[in-house]
């Protein structure tokens, strides 16, 4: 808001000339400054502020021994180690000499591409697969609500019949790798899945394969 200030003046010069009087303009600053707090404010509660990303993943309670893991039902072991491979066996872990008789199990190799890793998981997880595309198909025609879906997405996920995916490294592996394997268990659809530690058979095994 401005204003126009008059200042003294006009009494009589020489020669009985009158003197125009002297105007000064002062501008407020407050409404401005009331904006500027105004626009501040907008911004401040408007603004969507950067969250912290997490990832979610499931610790078992540790065994008192390595070899006293539960067996694993409709499993795959997937082990990293150095230079980005990937090891990988399905089913019970079967050592050499094993009181069952059964046959020693054997490490398969893969890779972290499209007809690797993913193929591999996706092939395996069918189940969980099949019903969580039906489940989003009753969504796209709003047969079904979002918080309906994402419930029974859980339970196929957590189904026995979909897959479960124990995850072992050795101390050569990289972080990069364990995070890869676990964005790609989440595109697979696999809500199973451990970090656990190697046994002293199944580290022999990973040794004789990466000689």
């Amino acid at each position: 808001m401005a204003e126009i200030a008059e200042g003294g003046g006009g009494g009589h010069g020489k020669g009985g000339k009158k003197r125009a009087k002297k105007q000064s303009t002062r501008v407020d600053m407050t409404p401005m400054v009331d904006l500027a707090f105004l626009l501040l404010t907008f911004f401040v509660l408007t603004s969507t502020f950067n969250k912290p990303k997490s990832m979610e993943i499931t610790f078992p309670v540790p065994p008192e021994k390595i070899e006293d893991q539960p067996p694993v039902k409709n499993g795959i072991t997937v082990i990293l180690t150095k230079d980005h491979r990937i090891f990988y066996y399905k089913g019970q872990f079967n050592a050499v000499g094993n009181p069952d008789g059964k046959e020693p199990t054997q490490l398969s190799e893969t890779t972290f591409s499209s007809e690797g890793l993913h193929k591999i998981l996706m092939e395996n997880n069918e189940y969980a697969n099949k019903e969580i595309t039906g489940l989003k198909a009753k969504v796209k025609s709003k047969e079904m609500a979002d918080t309906t879906f994402k419930r029974l997405a859980m339970n196929a996920k957590g189904d026995k019949l979909s897959l479960t995916v124990l995850l072992k490294t050795d101390d050569k592996a990289t972080y990069k790798d364990v995070i890869d394997v676990v964005d790609e268990m989440n595109i697979c659809m696999v809500g199973k899945y451990v970090i656990v530690d190697m046994s002293a058979p199944e580290f022999g095994l990973l040794t004789e394969k990466t000689k």
